[in-house]
């Protein structure tokens, strides 16, 4: 009984669920109204509705209680509670390789491997050079990890502290670690002050953001992160060049007033924020036009590149949505162009896998615009239980 009623929460949770917000959120609020549900029912739901979504468009004809359990069989590798009473077969083979399991579950669904996996993620003709659709479909079934960037200073401090508490970490360089994703940092580690929690190849952006060469070493170099969000790649950017002139913008309020204490937690005074709505023609602001040395969009985009960490934005992405951001990017670039000095540096960023959000993106600078696409990558971080991202370093 108590299994049936898990899964029923689950099937319940699934088909009230309709991804207008996201599903973590959602999930808070449900527990919030039940709270007959025990924590290992809270925790068993939630394993099961993820692994639901990690399946992306495939098997979609099945029951939301087959595609369930499917889920938690391709998901896990260990024994499971839930297989072993619905499924007991599959409990048996469930620490079998991925491509020996897909076989098992195939009479239920009629998919041969290559068939089935390919459908998690359907848009394969819509994705940038270089990307493995298949291997980034298999990406899907497993939780990313944790990422953390340790900051000057602190590295032999925080490691410390990880090896006193017996934390699991592995060590990517000097300055990056990763852990299991369900890993506490929080209440070991000073977050913003010693370590930033940033993904591996949002690190890595970091060999873009070099200080135009031209300058001579007495000039205060200004940048401008225009897209700020929680403002990861300005503390990054501080921590690279600490007297660099910092400017900070975001459509929204409420993130320059979070961005303000995660600033004071990193130990960054010197800065200028404004709130703006870059996509509009009619945005004005207060700076001039040439200002910036360095202009940093890491603008608005569809977020494939991370739906492994919410598969829930998989499952319910309408590809028509394209279009609309793509539409949005450009109007975002056109509009903070005229801010680039002569000589200065333009860094795109996405954390998205479509080709319309990248490579079309540097076409449409390099056809509207006296700029110079001098370094372009698409970093990969399906196989590295990381987000993907695409970057471009344009020149003025």
């Amino acid at each position: 009984m108590k299994f049936d009623n898990q899964l029923r929460y689950a099937v319940e949770i699934i088909e009230a669920f309709n991804g207008k917000m996201p599903l973590h959120n959602w999930l808070k609020d449900f527990f919030r109204q039940h709270k007959q549900m025990g924590s290992k029912d809270r925790k068993q739901a939630s394993e099961m509705v993820y692994c639901f979504y990690r399946l992306g468009h495939a098997a979609k004809k099945s029951s939301v209680a087959e595609r369930i359990l499917t889920g938690l069989f391709l998901c896990n590798h260990s024994s499971n509670e839930i297989l072993q009473y619905f499924k007991p077969l599959w409990n048996e083979q469930v620490g079998l390789t991925l491509h020996e399991k897909i076989p098992i579950i195939s009479e239920h669904t009629g998919s041969s491997e290559a068939n089935y996996l390919e459908k998690i993620f359907p848009w394969a003709d819509q994705l940038s050079d270089g990307v493995d659709h298949l291997s980034f479909c298999v990406s899907f079934l497993q939780q990313p990890d944790l990422f953390i960037r340790l900051r000057p200073g602190f590295e032999n401090e925080v490691k410390k502290k990880l090896d006193q508490h017996a934390i699991a970490y592995r060590e990517i360089n000097s300055s990056c670690l990763s852990f299991a994703n369900t890993t506490r940092l929080d209440e070991l580690i000073a977050l913003d002050k010693e370590a930033v929690v940033q993904d591996l190849n949002s690190q890595r952006t970091g060999s873009f953001l070099e200080t135009p060469h031209q300058l001579s070493s007495a000039e205060t170099v200004k940048a401008w992160d225009c897209c700020a969000a929680s403002g990861g790649k300005s503390i990054m950017l501080h921590d690279l060049y600490p007297e660099i002139d910092i400017t900070v913008s975001d459509i929204r309020e409420s993130i320059l007033i979070n961005l303000k204490k995660r600033f004071q937690e990193a130990g960054i005074k010197k800065y200028k924020a404004f709130a703006a709505n870059l996509s509009s023609l009619h945005t004005r602001t207060s700076i001039q036009k040439s200002s910036y040395d360095l202009i940093i969009a890491d603008v608005p985009c569809s977020g494939s590149g991370t739906w492994a960490r919410n598969p829930d934005a998989l499952y319910f992405f309408d590809i028509k949505e394209i279009d609309k951001y793509q539409l949005l990017q450009r109007k975002i670039i056109s509009n903070i162009i005229p801010y680039l000095k002569k000589g200065g540096l333009l860094v795109y960023i996405t954390c998205s896998v479509f080709k319309k959000e990248n490579e079309e993106m540097v076409d449409f600078v390099r056809q509207n615009f006296d700029l110079d696409a001098e370094k372009t990558t698409l970093l990969k971080g399906y196989d590295q239980k990381a987000d993907s991202l695409f970057i471009t370093r344009f020149t003025a």
